[in-house]
C-alpha cells in the first residue's frame, strides 16, 4: 500500500507520529511536508496554506500514484473541502472510529483528513489504521459513489 501524507502548520503535530506509525506497519509513506529547518523556519513557506498542501496530496491520489492520501490541518475541514474540489477525490474529515470505518465502507473515501487541534496523535494513528484497513463494501453503495463521481466537473 502506498500513502501520501501532508500537513499545514496546525496539522504538523500529527504528521510525524502518523508517518512513524504507518512506516512501522510496512506501509510505503511519502511525506510531502511541511518541513522545518534547524532554526524552526518553514523550508517552504507556501506550504503553510492548507489549500496548497491539500492539492499536493490529492492530485497524486486522483492520478492513481498512491492508494490513499492523508491530509492534516487544524480541524481537517479546510483540507477536506479543498481536496474534494479535485476530480476523483472523495475526502472525509473524521474524528471518530465509526466515521473512519464507514467513510471507507459506504463512501469509498480515498483521502483521510484530520485536525491537529481536534484529536491527539494516538487517536490519529488509530483512525488511520481503521481507514486504511477497511475495504469498500460496494453493492448498493457503489451506485451512490457513482452518483457522487458524476458530479465531478
Amino acid at each position: 500500500m502506498k500513502v501520501i501524507i501532508g500537513a499545514d502548520s496546525a496539522g504538523f503535530v500529527l504528521k510525524a507520529p502518523l508517518v512513524r506509525h504507518l512506516t512501522e506497519q510496512g506501509i510505503e509513506v511519502h511525506d510531502i511536508g511541511i518541513f522545518y529547518n534547524e532554526a524552526g523556519e518553514l523550508t517552504d513557506p507556501a506550504q503553510r496554506d492548507y489549500p496548497v498542501v491539500a492539492q499536493q496530496v490529492a492530485r497524486p491520489v486522483a492520478a492513481g500514484e498512491y492508494d490513499f492520501g492523508i491530509i492534516l490541518c487544524g480541524t481537517g475541514i479546510g483540507v477536506g473541502m479543498t481536496a474534494n474540489k479535485i476530480r476523483g477525490i472523495r475526502a472525509a474529515t473524521v474524528v471518530t472510529a465509526f466515521e473512519a470505518k464507514f467513510t471507507r465502507l459506504h463512501n469509498d473515501a480515498n483521502v483521510l483528513c484530520m485536525g491537529g487541534r481536534v484529536i491527539a496523535p494516538e487517536t490519529a494513528c488509530e483512525l488511520a489504521d481503521i481507514f486504511l484497513s477497511t475495504g469498500f463494501e460496494g453493492g448498493r453503495h457503489q451506485r451512490r459513489v457513482d452518483m457522487m463521481n458524476a458530479l465531478d466537473d
